[in-house]
C-alpha cells in the first residue's frame, strides 16, 4: 500500500484543524521537534510552541479558510516524504479566495513507528513578482478547486 494517500489525508486534516481554529489539533500533527514557518516568515520550533503560537491567532482573529491543491508527494527516503501544495485562503463568509494570500506549502513528514508526524511545514507567499500570468493562473486553479468541492458536497 502506498503511503502517499495517508500523508495527503494528514495534510488535509492539518488544514481542517486550521479551518476549525484548533491550535491543539493542528499542533498534534507535528513531531515534538517539528518546525513551522509561517506566511509572515515566523519560525516556531516544537509542538508545544506551535500550539502556543497558533492559539492567540485563533482566539483573536477570524482566520480565513483553506483551499488547497496538492501538487506533488515524493519520497525523500523510505521514512521521509515531502508534500507540496498550492493554497489559497477564503475569508469566512465569502465565496472566493483572496489572491494576495495564495501560497506554496512544503511539508516534510518523517515516519515514527506507524505515524507520520510533520517535521517541517513551510508556508511561502506565492507573490511571483513580475509574473502576473503565473500568479493569475494559480488563482484560477485554486478557484477551480472551490467549484469542484462544491459539486461533490
Amino acid at each position: 500500500m502506498s503511503i502517499k494517500p495517508e500523508v495527503e489525508g494528514l495534510y488535509h486534516a492539518l488544514l481542517r484543524a486550521w479551518d476549525d481554529q484548533d491550535a491543539a489539533g493542528m499542533a498534534a500533527y507535528f513531531a515534538d521537534e517539528g518546525v513551522l514557518i509561517g506566511f509572515d516568515g515566523s519560525l516556531v520550533v516544537g509542538r508545544a510552541a506551535i500550539e502556543a503560537h497558533l492559539d492567540p491567532i485563533f482566539k483573536n482573529h477570524p482566520t480565513p479558510l483553506y483551499v488547497a491543491k496538492i501538487q506533488d508527494v515524493r519520497t525523500i527516503h523510505p521514512d521521509v516524504l515531502m508534500l507540496r501544495a498550492a493554497t489559497g485562503l477564503m475569508p469566512r463568509g465569502m465565496a472566493d479566495i483572496n489572491p494576495a494570500l495564495n501560497a506554496i506549502q512544503s511539508v516534510v513528514f518523517k515516519r515514527t513507528g506507524k505515524a507520520w508526524p510533520i517535521m517541517l511545514f513551510q508556508n511561502t507567499p506565492a507573490a511571483w513578482h513580475g509574473r502576473d500570468d503565473e500568479r493569475k493562473a494559480l488563482t484560477e486553479e485554486l478557484r477551480a478547486e472551490i467549484l469542484s468541492a462544491r459539486k461533490t458536497a
